[in-house]
């Protein structure tokens, strides 16, 4: 997700010197034509991938996006960022109306919020007008479910999850 101005003048010159090398790549007679292919695929999977990213900046900040889809906590973060760019503030005005250093934006953003308490998240989002419409789903009776563990979480098996918790003796 691009953030600020900087990382899309950025992204829009890799974006050039992707279509460039897409350009160049049908000069290159010493390839063959299945190398020049998987070449081709891959610069094109990337250009179009810059340019998505590009396009949704530019939806943003241009004020033709107005709602953000939040389907759990996690969106929260990328929600407000996309709040700060649709309002056109960088992150140093943010830091202004939030009454904080700038690098403490920088620092949130950069984390998506890891370390932001809820208050701050709320306070957050109230100083960028941003409203929640929505409902939480509850779960049925007695059907509460698994807290997953945090191998569950890396997608480790219980084998791969043991031997990465278990210290190893060295012989030296």
């Amino acid at each position: 997700m691009i953030t600020n101005e900087r990382q899309y003048a950025i992204t829009r010159a890799a974006a050039a010197r992707f279509a460039r090398a897409l350009e160049e790549l049908g000069h290159q007679a010493e390839l063959s034509l299945a190398h020049r292919e998987l070449q081709r695929s891959g610069l094109q999977s990337q250009l179009d991938d810059l340019r998505a990213e590009l396009a949704q900046y530019e939806a943003l900040r241009d004020g033709h996006i107005h709602e953000i889809p939040v389907r759990g906590l996690l969106d929260l973060p990328s929600a407000l960022i996309a709040a700060r760019v649709a309002a056109r503030l960088t992150q140093k005005q943010l830091a202004e109306r939030l009454g904080v250093r700038q690098q403490q934006v920088q620092q949130d953003e950069a984390t998506r919020y890891a370390g932001a308490s809820l208050d701050r998240l709320y306070t957050i989002a109230a100083v960028l007008g941003v409203t929640f419409h929505g409902a939480v789903q509850l779960p049925k009776p007695g059907a509460l479910p698994t807290v997953p563990t945090p191998a569950d979480l890396l997608g480790q098996s219980k084998e791969q999850s043991a031997a990465t918790a278990a210290p190893t003796r060295s012989g030296r």
